[in-house]
């Protein structure tokens, strides 16, 4: 299980194939030893209102959401994993930013068809 949400601001998807830069990182993360490929889950969601404080106003944040227990070294490399291709896919983007969470393993909870 990873979940990686992608918020980015509204525009980046007409200039960029925002479906290709979700392929592209769960093939990465689908490399990663910590992870099994059918447990990973990238989406990407354009953000209409916002305001950073950097130019050009842009902007791409990933939100990494792993189970509790992973250290911080492991945590660190999927982060910079992350930045890597959203920098090598966004060179011009103004701001990109990639942080993980914890989820408690005894409250998450799902459901999964035929599984």
């Amino acid at each position: 299980m990873p979940h990686v949400t992608l918020e980015f601001s509204k525009g980046i998807e007409q200039a960029h194939d925002v479906q290709a830069i979700c392929d592209q990182l769960f093939a990465e993360l689908a490399e990663h030893p910590e992870f099994d490929a059918e447990t990973i889950k990238i989406r990407a969601t354009p953000v209409e209102y916002y305001r950073i404080g950097t130019d050009p106003q842009s902007f791409v944040h990933a939100t990494l959401l792993l189970m509790q227990g992973r250290d911080e070294a492991t945590r660190s490399e999927l982060n910079a994993a992350i930045l890597d291709v959203l920098s090598a896919a966004l060179p011009e983007v103004g701001s990109l930013t990639v942080q993980d969470v914890q989820m408690s393993r005894a409250s998450y909870a799902k459901r999964l068809v035929g599984a």
